[in-house]
């Protein structure tokens, strides 16, 4: 008797290689580590996040894998912005954007 795995659809490691199984993606998601590509602190007490999500978000599967996101958090934790990404590289540049658009922000609002 052989046992199976049930595999995965739709799940990337940071590379955008696929991901087979549900216990890999959990293994990696759950290391914070491995999920956070980059975080900055913002004046006003907001703050720029970019996580790996390894879901991919692009939800008609019409191109690549959707499987970074960058979010900015008010100083009450509300969302302001969110961006999605296909690479690793894609996501840092957007992080730095987002960095530069809303630090911008804060000293006009601040």
């Amino acid at each position: 008797m052989t046992t199976s795995k049930k595999r995965l659809q739709h799940c990337y490691d940071r590379k955008g290689n696929p991901i087979l199984y549900p216990e890999t993606w959990c293994k990696l998601f759950e290391d914070k580590g491995y999920q956070r590509v980059a975080y900055t602190d913002l004046p006003g007490n907001s703050r720029v996040s970019t996580v790996w999500l390894g879901l991919d978000r692009n939800l008609f599967y019409d191109g690549p894998p959707i499987i970074f996101e960058s979010m900015v958090f008010g100083p009450d934790r509300e969302e302001l912005a969110c961006r999605r990404y296909h690479t690793e590289e894609q996501a840092l540049q957007g992080h730095d954007e987002l960095v530069k658009q809303w630090t911008i922000e804060g000293q006009r609002h601040g």
